[in-house]
């Protein structure tokens, strides 16, 4: 029986991820494929970085799902390429940045700066790319939590270069004014704040830009939502009724301004005793999980409330950092897997990939 490329197409886009389930190849085409007798080549380009166990477990599944469809020889060839993604309409995204995140809550202390440096460093130790933006004018937390200081240097007068922490580009407006100094700015200076910090840092070329957004859904929220181009919002909230409230409203202002949701992470699910390691949900259980069910958004997991992570987050070094082989940065970098592939699943940017047409009044 000859081996059938419709056959093999079909498989190879039921492969799911080996840690997520997530489907790996859902825009796989025929061109695609070389059929040769019963030899395949198969060109796959899953959109996300893996470390060298999961591309090893990843091959292995997709060999096997073509042998499965026929095929008795198997040449994959994978490739690791992140590509640029789609903003929203009438924005124009940042030349040196692939994939602008926000990270945003719909209230502060939920720990959202800390869930954002941590992300931001398991992204980056998978071999991506990675900058974080400080976007809260109003409390810069991750010159403290990225254990970085100094001020952004200026080489041609008009822009600025970004520091670097624990292998990532960092720019915050901490770094620009006193640690103890208020910004007592109303917002449309706020606004003009961010988008100097956005636009006028020479970031290098990066695959992901985390956002690290303003608590609520006030004008400030709102206004650079309108005018951040991004691919997509994460929003992270803990279990409490309270706090869900909130973060429903910050997933609901991301949709009206028609970004992708990228997912719920609920935080501080449960309490890790440091002496025994009983686990005790302080702050009620799974309220993340059913929101994102309800909402109909995916959902990118829960993280504990542990002693290790704050000591960790104040002493400027970061759980992935400082302690990689952890339970929580397992945590962690799952989650940074699962926003992977989220954002390798969305459309991806078209604008550079048309010659522009340039029409003349040509005279005989």
């Amino acid at each position: 029986m000859s081996l059938s490329s419709k056959d093999l197409l079909d498989a190879l886009r039921s492969v799911t991820d080996p840690v997520t389930a997530l489907p790996v190849l859902p825009v796989l085409k025929e061109s695609d494929l070389t059929v040769t007798g019963d030899a395949v080549t198969i060109r796959a380009e899953p959109g996300y970085l893996t470390d060298a166990a999961g591309r090893k477990a990843l091959a292995a599944q997709i060999e096997a799902a073509a042998k499965g469809a026929g095929a008795q020889q198997v040449t994959l060839q994978l490739n690791d390429t992140i590509r640029a993604h789609a903003v929203q309409s009438g924005l124009k995204p940042i030349a040196s940045v692939k994939n602008i995140i926000a990270v945003a809550s719909g209230k502060g202390g939920v720990g959202k700066s800390t869930t954002s440096a941590n992300l931001a460093i398991a992204l980056a130790q998978s071999g991506a790319r990675v900058g974080i933006l400080d976007a809260d004018i109003y409390g810069p937390s991750q010159p403290l939590i990225m254990g970085v200081s100094g001020k952004p240097v200026s080489n041609d007068g008009k822009t600025m270069e970004p520091l670097r922490a624990h292998g990532i580009t960092v720019n915050s407006i901490g770094f620009l004014i006193e640690a103890d100094s208020p910004a007592i700015w109303r917002g449309p200076m706020v606004t003009q704040a961010l988008e100097q910090l956005l636009r006028q840092t020479n970031w290098p070329d990066l695959d992901y830009l985390i956002v690290d957004m303003p608590p609520g859904t006030g004008d400030i929220a709102l206004t650079l939502a309108q005018k951040v181009p991004v691919v997509g919002a994460i929003i992270v909230t803990t279990p409490q009724d309270i706090a869900l409230l909130d973060a429903r409203k910050g997933l609901r202002m991301f949709e009206k301004m028609n970004i992708p949701i990228l997912g719920v992470v609920e935080n501080m699910a449960m309490h890790i005793c440091s002496n025994c390691g009983h686990a005790e949900a302080i702050f009620g259980e799974d309220g993340g999980k059913r929101m994102a069910s309800e909402l109909n958004v995916p959902w990118l997991g829960a993280l504990p409330l542990a002693k290790s992570i704050r000591e960790q987050t104040d002493s400027g070094s970061p759980t992935v950092a400082s302690d990689p082989d952890s339970e929580a940065a397992r945590l962690y970098h799952e989650l940074a897997y699962r926003v992977a592939m989220g954002v390798a699943a969305l459309p991806k940017d078209m604008a550079g990939r048309f010659p522009s047409v340039v029409v003349e009044n040509l005279k005989k």
